[in-house]
């Protein structure tokens, strides 16, 4: 029977210099984090940067990480701003919104390190989910693909909690009415 041993314990393994608790723990959560990044840049070249940049925010900052929340909520607030760091920067190097907009739209990329079927199957939502504002967009993946609480999620982006759910809710009704345009409706 095989133990398995909660993030707590391999976090504290991980501080004290095991390179195998440290490896279980970026194991553990590198699709949870790959699929994060993936939604929100809808590039994997992007989604592998973001999730190497995400870790290596953990390895950095794991001493400070004091148990207030599960370490999940807390692995997701560091990809979260990693994520708006990504889209500041390419704010910055795209000569117009209009040069954002197609960025944020394009087709997902292929990806050795990608199922490819999987990537099939998600690249209409993921193409979806770019049509939705990044806050949206982010509220969206934090709730349904991250199932974070709306109480996680407004600390974590420390915005209410009602303004959370007004902007989920308005997301997801996009979502719906881009859904019934789509082929998915049949």
């Amino acid at each position: 029977m095989f133990l398995i041993q909660d993030d707590k314990t391999l976090i504290k393994k991980a501080l004290g210099g095991s390179q195998s608790a440290w490896c279980k723990l970026v194991k553990r959560y590198e699709k949870c984090v790959y699929g994060y990044a993936l939604r929100m840049t809808n590039n994997p070249a992007d989604a592998l940067d973001l999730m190497q940049e995400t870790f290596v925010s953990v390895c950095r900052n794991l001493s400070d990480f004091k148990h207030q929340s599960s370490f999940k909520t807390w692995l997701l607030s560091l990809a979260y701003y990693r994520c708006m760091d990504f889209f500041r920067k390419k704010k910055l190097t795209f000569s117009d919104d209009q040069e954002l907009d197609n960025y944020e739209s394009e087709t997902v990329d292929s990806c050795p390190q990608i199922n490819l079927e999987q990537l099939q199957n998600s690249a209409g939502l993921m193409q979806m989910m770019a049509s939705l504002s990044l806050e949206q967009r982010l509220i969206i993946e934090l709730k349904i693909f991250q199932q974070l609480t709306f109480e996680e999620i407004s600390d974590q982006m420390g915005i209410s909690t009602n303004t959370i759910k007004s902007r989920f809710y308005t997301g997801l009704n996009k979502l719906k009415l881009l859904i019934e345009d789509s082929d998915y409706a049949a």
